[in-house]
């Protein structure tokens, strides 16, 4: 996993310190290159479970109701929406031997936080020999963010196009966790299939499929290192970006005021990785950010999730109230409150 030795990085910086610092050594160049390589393999394992759990929080609840809409019915909700952190997925371990720069400070290993886990941290400890002395570089590792339930609002509104179509959009703010912020926003397009088959809804019965893309965003604290060699290196900062394509089969039935739906839902999700963060390197000595975001490109995914539904729907007047139940490899739950025109 991203453990690659000397690469055409080290020989740049070969060719660098031979013609810009004599001080600085061909061990400078492959210290560097080690250190990033470990912040690469790091950051891997330490967001993959959030981007994860991500879709799921970004999946469920689109379809309030398969029912048809009348052209120019609009639905508006305010969604509080509940992703239950897994136990497995909080922590790893970290051992000497899984590092090229970096060793456990006063230990062979340890046990960290995923960027679901906990606020534990640890210190990872290397050197860069530039030729003369031995310059330490001493970081901490990044918390997770100490959340057994991530709870966190959005907006939602559906408007019926008429033909059994109906258009749906969602977005939430930019919303703080402890350690980190996440966001989703995107949209799509549901079809009333049960509108073709009357002895269906005339028992109350109704069928939808739906097509829909969201774009999710999540960030955590990661590596502020300052080093005496390089200054700050500028990976403060790490994000998943993912980018969700899905498609979902809801079924309902309605008694009177309360309406009770189950669906299944198949997605595919195109995941990347950045690092941000200030840095006072300058990057025609040691691009140091940019190539890591280049590197990042070793650990970009596409995953597939298959996910079940469970909802419940009960109308007051104009307004509804409904709850929604999703799982398969996480579980996540969702309450709203609507209102239509």
């Amino acid at each position: 996993m991203l453990k690659k030795s000397v690469n055409i990085f080290v020989i740049w910086l070969c060719i660098l310190s031979a013609s810009k610092a004599t001080s600085q050594t061909l061990q400078t160049a492959v210290d560097i290159n080690n250190l990033l390589t470990d912040a690469l393999w790091y950051a891997d394992i330490f967001i993959t479970p959030a981007t994860d759990a991500a879709v799921y929080q970004a999946s469920s609840a689109w379809v309030a109701t398969p029912q048809i809409k009348k052209r120019w019915d609009l639905n508006m909700s305010l969604h509080t929406n509940l992703f239950f952190v897994p136990k497995a997925n909080r922590k790893f371990e970290i051992k000497n031997s899984d590092f090229s720069f970096f060793e456990v400070e006063n230990a062979d290993a340890a046990t960290v936080p995923t960027g679901l886990g906990n606020d534990d941290q640890v210190y990872l400890v290397g050197h860069i020999d530039d030729g003369v002395n031995l310059n330490e570089v001493r970081v901490k590792t990044p918390e997770g963010i100490d959340m057994e339930t991530v709870v966190y609002p959005y907006l939602q509104a559906s408007l019926g196009l008429g033909y059994g179509l109906e258009v749906e959009a969602k977005y939430s703010t930019n919303v703080r966790l402890k350690k980190g912020h996440y966001q989703v926003y995107g949209g799509g397009l549901k079809y009333n299939l049960s509108q073709h088959i009357k002895k269906m809804e005339a028992k109350q019965m109704y069928l939808s499929a739906f097509a829909g893309y969201s774009k999710e965003e999540i960030s955590f604290e990661f590596l502020n290192s300052t080093t005496n060699q390089l200054g700050t290196l500028g990976l403060n900062e790490i994000t998943g970006l993912v980018d969700t394509w899905q498609f979902q089969v809801n079924g309902s039935k309605k008694w009177k005021n309360f309406e009770a739906m189950a669906g299944i839902i198949g997605n595919v999700s195109n995941i990347k990785y950045k690092v941000e963060g200030e840095s006072n390197v300058p990057s025609f000595l040691v691009p140091v950010q940019s190539y890591v975001n280049s590197r990042l490109a070793d650990i970009y995914t596409t995953k597939t999730n298959a996910i079940g539904e469970l909802s419940g729907r009960y109308q007051f007047g104009n307004f509804y109230a409904q709850g929604v139940f999703a799982f398969g490899k996480f579980a996540n739950a969702n309450i709203s409150l609507q209102y239509e025109l």
